[in-house]
């Protein structure tokens, strides 16, 4: 019955329904070539994050920043609820997507930081204008890569 109600809430209350459902299967399609190509080809996945070395500009439009905020909150809504793990680098994929698609360009960020305990981390984040629209920009990484698209 609690699937019956979710799906029923879905279809009632969210009035970005097209953007929600391409948002879970990006997410999908996405944790599967990161899973898949990170194994066998790390050129192609590189190549699915656009120019290296480059970035998009620090100054956008404000209709520009609606949709990246819009974009934003159903990404991250979404990744909190897939079945597989949709961490940092899965959500920077799908919200780089989703905002290429309306011809906006971002920049996906890949870092390196130590943990509390002195181990490594890697993060990623995407940003949009001076927006981070995934993964908060964490200030304590260090960039290692960036890519434009």
């Amino acid at each position: 019955m609690k699937v019956v109600k979710r799906l029923r809430d879905f279809i009632k209350y969210n009035d970005e329904k097209g953007m929600t459902v391409k948002a879970y299967i990006y997410a999908a399609y996405f944790r599967m070539c990161i899973l898949i190509l990170n194994k066998k080809n790390n050129e192609k996945l590189e190549s699915m994050l656009g120019e290296r070395g480059q970035e998009s500009s620090f100054k956008e439009t404000k209709e520009t920043y609606h949709v990246a905020k819009m974009i934003s909150k159903h990404v991250n809504r979404i990744a909190e609820h897939t079945p597989w793990e949709s961490k940092c680098m899965v959500r920077a994929m799908t919200a780089q997507k989703l905002l290429n698609e309306r011809g906006i360009e971002c920049t996906i960020y890949l870092g390196v930081g130590t943990t509390e305990d002195g181990g490594m981390r890697a993060h990623a984040w995407l940003r949009c204008g001076e927006y981070c629209v995934t993964g908060e920009g964490d200030t304590e990484c260090a960039v290692v890569a960036k890519f434009k698209k």
